[in-house]
């Protein structure tokens, strides 16, 4: 009894080992996708110029 609780401390000890860098990696936060892009996305047309639009809108 003494011998197979010895010969299967090993295992156990590394299948302890290995479920926790297992819930390490599972349980982190989530890197960003390698295809994310940087910049923002241009909803209004001429977001980027900006005061053309505008300047129309408040003289009418």
């Amino acid at each position: 009894m003494v011998t197979v609780a010895v010969l299967l401390l090993p295992g156990l000890g590394l299948l302890l080992f290995a479920m926790t860098c297992l819930e390490d990696r599972l349980f982190r936060d989530p890197a960003p996708p390698r295809h994310a892009r940087r910049r923002h996305l241009r909803l209004l047309p001429g977001g980027a110029s900006g005061g053309e639009h505008g300047a129309e809108r408040d003289a009418a």
